[in-house]
């Protein structure tokens, strides 16, 4: 499985702390499991960590990490 992330969204990690961009990672390369929902009104998946939220697409065997950020502000 290939993890590519856009710009946005390694923007957001390198801005955490250690601790935060290490739950992430480790959330993001377990994504077949975890707190997975199809997006409503738009395409990709949104996988829940805490308070985060990151929106990725799956193509085959390469995710896509389109985004993230806070829960209040990813949807906006």
């Amino acid at each position: 499985m290939e993890i590519i992330y856009s710009k946005d969204a390694e923007k957001f990690l390198r801005k955490q702390t250690k601790q935060v961009q290490q739950r992430i990672m480790s959330a993001i390369e377990k994504i077949p499991s975890g707190d997975i929902k199809k997006l409503k009104g738009r395409c990709g998946y949104r996988l829940r960590v805490g308070s985060y939220r990151i929106l990725f697409d799956e193509n085959g065997v390469i995710i896509n990490i389109i985004d993230i950020d806070n829960r209040g502000q990813i949807y906006k």
